[in-house]
This record gives structure tokens, C-alpha cells and sequence, in this order.
């Protein structure tokens, strides 16, 4: 299988770029969980590749524009890896090409990912939502534009994972009221003049990494939302300093209370974890929802 999607890129890049790509070495290299990654080296540079066959059809072209989107807001600084080549599932596993980015690190580095990330998020929208759906994960997020930050958060994310549980896995009718409680109380936990930023999307320490050219982010799942939703998926794991903290603080200080709405936001990425691997997290999604009742 390896070879035949080598041939395919090959042919892919001629047909793309009117030139010949010629692979002179292959490394597998790690970081990928889920999915094979390895170095490729050509007479065009190196690149990253990676390819899974047990995954949606689309996962990697829904990546690819994350990664667009996310290089567009040049303003951050961040290093974001260009496509070269995004390739939908068929008769061939999905893949993605990207520009390889090599290793190293620099005692600045944790300041300069906390700017970064707080400049990235200044880029901002009119609507929630994104160009497309794409993918937290295996989980497809539902990203249709929505003017509204609270419906979007309470119907688009809460709601819309609960129903997703609720036909994969068993979810007893008291945990389902306890979900829709909670978005009715949405309201009164959320300010509602929130505006849209840019987000990674699914940022925790293993989707960012430090480069020769500077702090790079990786993995993305893409779209505009409140900017908080982002800092709770990063302080659920753990990974990111306090001097990039407080790098981020200092570009672009948060409103008042956001220590307490990140913990809320927290919920659905454990919903999303529930959802794809079972087990404590069901509880633990229910006790954080009940958290705020």
C-alpha cells in the first residue's frame, strides 16, 4: 500500500506542478497515533506524509484547509506547514503532503508560541463556525456560520456531540436532561458579545511543536469561535509553561472570569473523548455539566 500511494503522489505532484518528483529516501518518523508518518526526501526538499485508511473519506482535505486558514493569519508569527498535496479517500487511503519541519529549540521558544497564539486569535470573523465541517479528531465538527456564540456552543457542540453519544454509545435520559439543562442556562454563564477568532481548534501539547524556524502548529481543527474555547482544550492535559501563559496574557489579556468559562468550554472536548473512547469519561463529561447547574 505504501508504494502505491507514493506513486500516486508522484504522479499527483506532475500533474500539479509540472515537474517530476523524484523520492531519494523515506524515514518513518514518530508523532502519529493514528495515523503512518514518515520523512520523504526529494530532489523538491523534504516533506512530511502521512496517510490512514480507517478514517472519514475527507479527514485529510478538511485538514488541509485548517492548515490554509491558519497561514492566512500571517500575523501570528507561528509556523503553520503548507500542503503540497491533500488526497480524499478512495480506492487509495486519504493522505496529506506537507512541507517537513525540522526539529530544534530556543530558550524564547515558549514566549514566542504564547504571542503567537494570542496574535492568531485576533484574526477574527463575523459568524462562529468555518467554511466547512471538519474534524476534532475522528469526530466531525458541525461548523455552519452562526452569528450567535451561545447557540452555536450550546446546539452546535453540546447538543450535537450528546446526540452523537446517544446513537453510539448508551445515555441514560437523566444525563441527556442534564446536558439540555445546561444549554438552557447558557445565558447566564457565557457573555454573549463574544467575538469570533481563529482557533486551532484541537490544541494540546502533542499538535504544537518547536522548530529551527520557530513554534509550529500541527493537526489543526480549524474555525471561528469565542477564544476561550481554545485555552480550554490547552489546560486540559497540561504541556504549555507559564511563560507561554504569560506571553498570552500580555498580547492579548483575557476578560474576567475566563478561568471558570474554560472549565465549561472543557466540556466538549471530554464529551468528544467519551464519544471516541469510551470509558471514565462519560462521568466525568456529567460531573463537569453538572458543575454548572
Amino acid at each position: 500500500m505504501e508504494q502505491k500511494i507514493l506513486r500516486h503522489i508522484i504522479d499527483n505532484y506532475r500533474t500539479s506542478f509540472s515537474q517530476d518528483l523524484v523520492i531519494t529516501n523515506q524515514k518513518a518518523v514518530g508523532g502519529g497515533c493514528i495515523s503512518t508518518s514518515i520523512k520523504l526526501e526529494t530532489n523538491h526538499g523534504n516533506f512530511f506524509l502521512k496517510w490512514n485508511a480507517n478514517t472519514p473519506a475527507d479527514l485529510f482535505t478538511r485538514e488541509a484547509e485548517s492548515l490554509q486558514a491558519l497561514g492566512e493569519a500571517d500575523q501570528s508569527d507561528l509556523l503553520i506547514p503548507k500542503v503540497v498535496l491533500a488526497h480524499e479517500a478512495g480506492q487509495l487511503p486519504g493522505y496529506l503532503l506537507m512541507d517537513y519541519l525540522t526539529p530544534g529549540h530556543a530558550p524564547s521558544e515558549d514566549e514566542k508560541l504564547g504571542m503567537g497564539l494570542a496574535r492568531l486569535h485576533r484574526k477574527t470573523n463575523k459568524a462562529f463556525g468555518f467554511s466547512h465541517n471538519n474534524y476534532c479528531g475522528a469526530t466531525e465538527q458541525d461548523n455552519r456560520w452562526n452569528s450567535d456564540w451561545i447557540a452555536f456552543f450550546g446546539s452546535q457542540r453540546i447538543l450535537y456531540l450528546v446526540e452523537k453519544i446517544s446513537q453510539h454509545r448508551a445515555l441514560a435520559s437523566r444525563e441527556r436532561n442534564t446536558y439540555e439543562k445546561l444549554v438552557a442556562r447558557l445565558p447566564e454563564l457565557i457573555p454573549a458579545d463574544t467575538t469570533p477568532s481563529l482557533i486551532h481548534g484541537d490544541l494540546w501539547s502533542g499538535n504544537y511543536l518547536y522548530t529551527s524556524q520557530g513554534p509550529a502548529l500541527i493537526d489543526p481543527a480549524a474555525y471561528y469561535a469565542d477564544r476561550e474555547m481554545e485555552l480550554s482544550m490547552m489546560t486540559m492535559f497540561g504541556g504549555f509553561s507559564q511563560t507561554c501563559w504569560s506571553a498570552y496574557q500580555n498580547e492579548f489579556p483575557l476578560n474576567p472570569g475566563w478561568e471558570e468559562r474554560i472549565e465549561l468550554y472543557q466540556l466538549y472536548h471530554v464529551l468528544n473523548h467519551y464519544y471516541l473512547f469510551g470509558g471514565f469519561y462519560g462521568s466525568q463529561a456529567l460531573s463537569l455539566a453538572q458543575r454548572f447547574l
